[in-house]
């Protein structure tokens, strides 16, 4: 064959593989999600007693000792204690990975305390049903099998891995090679690579690093149950049961009442995707309805409510949370806490918020631990100049005071002239967790003013905000402790945000 022939046909195949790669990129940027899985809900009525706000805090005394007062896991295990036929789980990280400060004493074993409250569940009475559905990243994408997950099994628990590959593609530069190449050959197992994870784990094999690299996951952490009371009892979370995250700080809202139901059938959805092939749940009558006593979009509350209540997921946690944002105006109050910050329609919703006369307060992690990890601060601390730089100072910013942990809170709240509107959960405020990319679930709820709500989160926000703690402890540090208005650092960020080549 001719030289020139040769060259030619390298230039079509050539030509072939790179359209693949950018045709199999594109489609799985856009393709639809799952059926079933998004849920953009209905308002329900909120009845006094419907909702509970719960806070886990960490922070460090004079002398550096932790001061750690948990509450949401405490609530959670309650729940699945009163339980009458069954409990669904979704949880991100369920693993007792330490990270590399796996000595560290303070740790509580929240994934043996959560094992062995299913196993006992299971054993009281055979025909409870437990579904526990997690994410790869527990078996470390195959590389070592989770010994939580195998306990589970063997006593009955109906556990489901997410399949991720049925989500779209955050990083499509590397997933649509992976898609086409990788994934083929990309193995689990054991192998020569170190843990990604746990510095003192087995070594693993080069595929789930390969897998790791996908950046994506389902990144829900919530429960739904049927209660004695016979409705569905719930808790949407931004905890993990998970050894290394226990000394994080967190939210959560213990939830009763039929707006659960959306959340139910969304996790059902993942679970079938993911290759469950179990029966229909008995769910208890009065729960079966998710509109019942429910309120329609846009109508007010039933008369008698204290409020309404809905859930949402993935990209309409986006729309909620923007929405809320741009209607907010002079005499409103925002409140927002949160382990990142980057979405760029976000950003711009909360300047122009500021720009009309709201008063804007916003609480950032560091960005600096990552269990026992050194972080470089992004993408928060740009983030963080930019909004202050941006809004002439206008917007108010501080940081929490880690001490090894992480201030994993994803929280939004506006006190307005009229109401009071707040959503929290597994979202952080950033690409890959609102645009359909991670598998999020959050809840929205709104009420009057000065509701048991509003007054029990304004307490925690603004203790944390004021540094209001027993002497010598300091739960906030003012903007200029992490201030980063490097230009390097601002177009790092930028760019990792909007090429999904990053972890937040």
């Amino acid at each position: 064959m001719p030289r020139s022939a040769r060259k030619r046909i390298a230039r079509w195949i050539g030509s072939g593989l790179l359209a693949a790669w950018a045709i199999v990129g594109a489609w799985n940027v856009v393709k639809p999600m799952p059926r079933g899985v998004v849920v953009d809900g209905a308002w329900s009525a909120l009845h006094e007693g419907d909702v509970q706000f719960l806070r886990d805090i960490t922070a460090a005394d004079g002398y550096g000792h932790p001061i750690i007062d948990q509450q949401i896991f405490d609530a959670a295990f309650r729940m699945i204690a009163a339980a009458q036929h069954f409990v669904v789980l979704d949880m991100f990280l369920f693993n007792e990975h330490r990270g590399a400060n796996a000595a560290a004493p303070v740790h509580r074993p929240l994934a043996a305390e959560l094992t062995r409250l299913l196993i006992d569940k299971r054993r009281a009475d055979s025909h409870f049903r437990v579904l526990f559905i997690t994410d790869p990243i527990n078996d470390v994408y195959g590389g070592e099998p989770s010994p939580e997950l195998e306990t589970l099994r063997a006593a009955g628990v109906e556990v489901v891995v997410t399949d991720l590959d049925r989500l779209r593609d955050s990083n499509p530069a590397y997933s649509a090679l992976w898609r086409l190449a990788i994934g083929w050959w990309a193995r689990g197992g054991p192998g020569d690579w170190p843990n990604p994870f746990d510095a003192g784990a087995n070594r693993v094999s080069l595929g789930a690093w390969a897998r790791l690299a996908n950046f994506k996951a389902n990144h829900r952490k919530l429960l739904v149950a049927d209660g004695a009371d016979g409705v569905l009892h719930g808790l949407v979370t931004s905890a993990n049961p998970h050894d290394a995250s226990s000394q994080h700080s967190n939210v959560a809202l213990a939830i009763r009442g039929p707006v659960l139901g959306p959340l139910l059938a969304s996790e059902l959805a993942i679970a079938r995707f993911s290759g469950w092939k179990g029966a229909a749940l008995a769910v208890p009558e009065r729960a079966a309805s998710a509109t019942a006593n429910g309120a329609a979009e846009g109508a007010p509350a039933s008369s008698g409510a204290a409020g309404r209540i809905r859930i949402v997921t993935e990209e309409a946690i986006a729309d909620a949370v923007v929405e809320r944002l741009q209607s907010a105006a002079a005499g409103d109050a925002i409140d927002i806490a949160m382990f990142y910050l980057a979405d760029r329609g976000v950003l711009r919703a909360l300047r122009d918020a500021a720009e009309r006369g709201a008063a804007v307060r916003v609480l950032l992690d560091p960005n600096k631990d990552a269990f026992g990890r050194e972080k470089d601060g992004i993408p928060n601390r740009p983030v963080a100049s930019e909004l202050v730089a941006g809004s002439e100072g206008a917007i108010r910013l501080r940081w929490y005071r880690t001490h090894g942990e992480q201030f994993h809170v994803k929280l939004v709240a506006v006190r307005g002239r009229d109401g009071y509107w707040l959503t929290l959960g597994s979202a952080n405020l950033t690409r890959r967790n609102l645009r359909d990319y991670n598998l999020e679930a959050n809840v929205v709820v709104e009420t009057q003013r000065e509701s048991a709500l509003e007054l029990a989160v304004l307490q925690w926000f603004d203790g944390l905000w004021t540094n209001r703690a027993p002497a010598g402890v300091e739960y906030t540090a003012e903007f200029g402790a992490y201030a980063d208005p490097t230009q390097l650092h601002y177009w790092g960020y930028r760019f990792m945000e909007a090429t999904g080549l990053s972890a937040f």
